[in-house]
């Protein structure tokens, strides 16, 4: 690994960068060669695992500028024959706190017990009582029958926080209904009505 030890500038993350697919034949002095004429490089590393290239690497300019103009000239750019994407590094911890903000702002609710004559007019109307629904669907098999269960998205989070907690474990039909944030699915995937499968 080209390495320039200065704690200080390491510890500030600003001038990080990550490259992905890269050609296996990319090692670190080439990676260092492609990168270095934007800036000063701190540290310079492709990921390996049992000595092979595992498809990307991580840059450490000096300067978030140095950084800036890395990414704006190489990602995109074919390297080897291979378009490579080059972008900020996010470090871990910052990406689990950003994740968790999203899912504290969720709005999209996945609803299980569904009753199996219950169709997407009722099922929506009975989400609409809480804000503006965006869309709301109830998954079915390739004969068109329910499979119990169905997600809702709302355009605002208060509006599905304000659903899970009025009607999460509510009976209908005799029947408990569990009401909770759908996560990883997004808006659109909901709209799509054939590309679910029960997450549970």
């Amino acid at each position: 690994m080209w390495s320039q030890r200065d704690p200080s500038l390491r510890r500030s993350g600003q001038g990080n960068i990550f490259i992905k697919n890269l050609d296996p034949s990319i090692d670190n002095k080439a990676l260092h060669d492609t990168f270095a004429a934007f800036g000063k490089i701190l540290s310079c590393k492709v990921a390996t695992r049992d000595g092979q290239s595992l498809g990307y690497g991580f840059v450490h300019y000096e300067t978030k500028e140095a950084a800036d103009a890395a990414i704006q000239a190489v990602n995109g750019m074919l390297l080897n024959d291979k378009a490579v994407y080059v972008g900020h590094h996010v470090p871990k911890k910052q990406r689990e706190a950003e994740m968790a903000v999203q899912r504290a702002k969720f709005t999209n609710l996945y609803v299980k017990n569904l009753p199996e004559d219950m169709t997407e007019d009722a099922f929506t109307n009975m989400f609409a009582e809480f804000g503006p629904v965006l869309s709301a669907v109830i998954q079915r098999d390739d004969e068109g029958k329910s499979k119990g269960f169905g997600f809702v998205n709302y355009g605002e989070h208060e509006a599905a926080q304000k659903a899970v907690e009025e009607l999460n474990e509510k009976e209908i039909d005799g029947k408990p209904l569990p009401v909770a944030e759908a996560a990883g699915y997004s808006a659109s995937r909901i709209r799509d009505s054939g590309g679910f499968r029960d997450p549970v």
